[in-house]
Parts: C-alpha cells; structure tokens; sequence
C-alpha cells in the first residue's frame, strides 16, 4: 500500500489542505496519514493541538486519516520513524510543498527522511529537481505541478479572523463555525 504523510500545523486547516490532501489520494496513494503537529518548532502561535484535531476530524474518511497519537513529536523524522515501525510493509511518501525543499538540509536528521518517498508541490517558480539533486534524492519522487494554484495562507487566515473578514474563500463553512464556536485566533 501507498501511504502518503502530511504532517504540519494546520494552524486552521484551509481548503488548500483539503485540496491537496483529495488530489494526492485520488491520483497517486491508497491513504494519506494527515499529522498535525503540537510543537512545531518554528511556530508560535499556534491554538491548543485538540482544536486542531477536531477541526481535522471535519475531514476524515476512509482514506484520508487523521493521526492524533503521533502529535507530541517536535520533528518530522520522529514522526516518520514511528510510522515505518506501525506500516513496515507499505510505502511511505511524504507530502510537501516545494517551499519545504529549499531549506531541506536544515531539518533535523533529514539524511533519514530521503530513505521514503516524497510527493512535492510545485510553488513559487522553485526548481524542485536542483534541490533534489542537492540532496542526492533520485528516486520515489512524485513532482505534482498540474494542480489549479492553491495561493492559502493560515497567517492570511489568522489575520482575517481577528479582523472578522469573509473568510468563506478560504475555510470551509465548518471551519468556520468551529472558530466562532470556539472563538479561536482572537488574540
């Protein structure tokens, strides 16, 4: 089986997410695995994990997993780690935008992560294969570069929300209630 691994923030989860999450699992993988992260170690702000899980939750389907053990895991490659002990007969690729390629290198212990697969979106004009080459990753990749442009960002979103702007381009009506309900990203 294929699995695909997104793991991140999803500080909200936007249609850009869901977007790509459907996409990959109608073309390319038998599930994805969605991973939202507790402490990222590059982010602030970020609302209470279970919120984030909930709003996930909204989502998730037979095919398309919501991962809420794995969430107290600061790096991607713990993440990983533990998933290849749980799927040990499946074939992992982790899912990113080619944002994330750039600044490869840097993550923590990234030499283990080249040992999957990778599913990478085009963005941004950035040459994904240089990066690869960079890296010596030559093999499972999947470059995804005929997806309508997805232009979200959650920082957007978050500004949005604190300006109660129309947000119904970005979220999903769901979305959108829970935040209220919960009255998430006021401060």
């Amino acid at each position: 089986m294929k699995i695909g691994i997104f793991v991140g923030s999803f500080n909200p989860v936007h249609k850009g997410h869901i977007k790509i999450s459907n996409y990959i699992v109608s073309n390319y993988v038998d599930k994805i695995l969605i991973v939202p992260t507790g402490n990222y170690w590059n982010k602030t702000n970020l609302i209470d994990i279970k919120d984030r899980i909930n709003m996930l939750k909204f989502y998730e389907k037979d095919n398309i997993i919501i991962n809420d053990t794995l969430n107290d895991l600061e790096y991607t490659y713990q993440v990983i780690d533990r998933l290849k002990s749980i799927y040990k007969d499946d074939k992992l690729y982790l899912i990113m935008g080619a944002d994330n390629i750039v600044n490869f290198d840097k993550w923590k212990n990234y030499k283990e992560l080249l040992e999957i697969g990778f599913i990478i979106f085009k963005r941004d004009g950035i040459d994904i294969n240089y990066y690869l080459d960079k890296l010596n990753k030559k093999n499972d990749v999947i470059i995804i570069d005929n997806v309508e442009k997805i232009n979200i960002s959650s920082t957007e979103i978050r500004k949005k929300i604190k300006e109660n702007k129309d947000l119904n381009d970005l979220l999903d009506k769901k979305i959108i209630d829970y935040i209220k309900n919960n009255k998430l990203y006021k401060e």
